[in-house]
């Protein structure tokens, strides 16, 4: 059972988390959600879309203008709060790697912390553990925050995977972090090339078997981009077929722009699976 905020999640139950960035220059929305009503619009549609879990990020993952901890909790508290209010129901995850901000915004109202930098402070898990918050535990290869990959090489990129993010989720739990709220993520594209998240990808139930609760975050990411070989805007179908083969081998939250299609994609494997029934079921009964 996955226990996030006051939600919890059947181990066969799919899970979305909307991605809200408030950054000025984030690569997929080139900043759409950076001021508040807009960025409080997004969470209500995907809300409403289906997402259970919203994503708050105050700094752009790729290199870029220069982002302190006193600007990225300005970004982050103030919406983190304001969405707590609104949604009280809804989980709120905050992507960050810093222990300050993790600190700011547990204050605030968060309930999950996504480390997606792979323990690059260590203190972010004491945070967690103090706040008794979810944590996603992710491999980043050991690149430093906003470091796009180079020459990255691994003798068995998917053993790396499992030592890395199991590691961090017993440390999570040593330090307090409640089991049943950590989840680990293989980190498409972070200190990884194309082959390496498609491989990762393939190799999914190997995570799985670990027990910990499987994130990915495919949307719209460069290793679907470089292997269609299509310019950002045109990732959606790459993506959904990623997501799909994803819920089939296991994955159980998916961080996605796309909620409303993410969630057919998902009810459709479930479907598929025999975890789901139709929505309707008219064709050959009259």
């Amino acid at each position: 059972m996955l226990r996030l905020g006051t939600r919890e999640f059947a181990p066969d139950e799919p899970v979305i988390m909307a991605i809200v960035n408030r950054t000025p220059d984030s690569f997929y929305d080139r900043g759409a959600t950076f001021l508040d009503e807009p960025a409080l619009e997004r969470v209500g549609l995907a809300v409403d879309e289906g997402a259970a879990i919203i994503d708050i990020g105050g700094v752009k993952a790729g290199p870029g203008e220069e982002v302190d901890a006193a600007e990225e909790i300005r970004r982050t508290v103030g919406f983190v709060a304001e969405v707590r209010r609104r949604h009280p129901a809804v989980v709120i995850s905050v992507d960050t790697w810093r222990h300050e901000v993790g600190s700011a915004v547990c204050e605030a109202g968060a309930d999950l912390l996504n480390d997606a930098w792979g323990g690059v402070d260590p203190r972010l898990a004491e945070v967690a553990g103090r706040y008794g918050v979810g944590l996603v535990c992710t491999h980043a290869g050991g690149a430093r925050p906003r470091t796009r990959p180079h020459r990255v090489e691994y003798p068995d990129v998917m053993a790396d995977v499992l030592r890395v993010t199991t590691a961090l989720a017993e440390r999570a739990v040593e330090l307090g972090v409640p089991r049943e709220s950590v989840l680990i993520d293989p980190g498409h594209d972070f200190g990884k090339n194309t082959r390496h998240s498609l491989e990762a990808t393939r190799r999914l139930p190997e995570m799985t078997a670990t027990g910990w609760p499987v994130l990915v975050s495919l949307s719209n990411k460069d290793f679907v981009g470089e292997t269609l070989d299509v310019p950002l805007k045109e990732r959606l179908l790459g993506t959904l077929a990623t997501t799909a083969v994803s819920a089939w081998l296991g994955a159980q939250v998916y961080r996605v722009h796309e909620v409303a299609e993410t969630a057919q994609v998902l009810r459709m494997v479930a479907a598929i699976a025999g975890r789901a029934e139709p929505a309707v079921a008219r064709r050959g009964l009259a």
